[in-house]
């Protein structure tokens, strides 16, 4: 009974082995893009060519949600290359991609944080009824108070100037 099993999961072992890895994960690029950045902040891309899940860019970076495509300049060891830009000002999710020079293409998501702005709404294109009542007659303003009750003679008292 135990044999019989052992082989089994040695059959199943032998099995998982022999299936091919998705292609999807085989052409997926690593890169480095700011997830989260306030309306009109600024978004940095990175990507590392020299390593064996990265690629060196035949293109620029570019989104809806840039105002500006991000062209991508070497920046250091690895063949470390980056670059930067600006947010749009509109709130949302947003993807950004740039094509490989071996073919694939690198997807990544941010999101500018933030209330999107409301959906407008067509004006309406009926006129406003007027209205049926007649509009009452203003009233006569009432004459303003005096601040004070009782109104001072004579000069002010201000002391003797002693303590000028």
């Amino acid at each position: 009974m135990v044999k019989k099993t052992l082989i089994g999961l040695l059959a199943a072992s032998a099995a998982t082995l022999a299936l091919p890895a998705p292609a999807s994960a085989a052409d997926e690029v690593g890169w480095i893009l700011t997830s989260e950045v306030e309306p009109g902040g600024r978004i940095d891309a990175q990507v590392y060519t020299g390593m064996s899940h990265g690629c060196t860019p035949a293109g620029p970076v570019t989104s809806a949600g840039f105002t500006a495509p991000i062209t991508m300049v070497g920046m250091g060891n690895w063949g470390r290359m980056g670059g930067s830009t600006t947010a749009i000002q509109r709130p949302g999710k947003y993807t950004a991609s740039f094509p490989c020079q071996d073919g694939r293409k690198a997807v990544g998501s941010f999101t500018i944080t933030g209330t999107p702005p409301p959906t407008t709404t067509k004006p309406s294109t009926t006129k406003p009824k007027p209205p049926t009542t007649k509009p009452k007659p203003a009233k006569p303003a009432k004459p303003a108070k005096p601040q004070v009750a009782v109104k001072p003679a004579g000069a002010p008292q201000t002391g003797d100037g002693s303590l000028a």
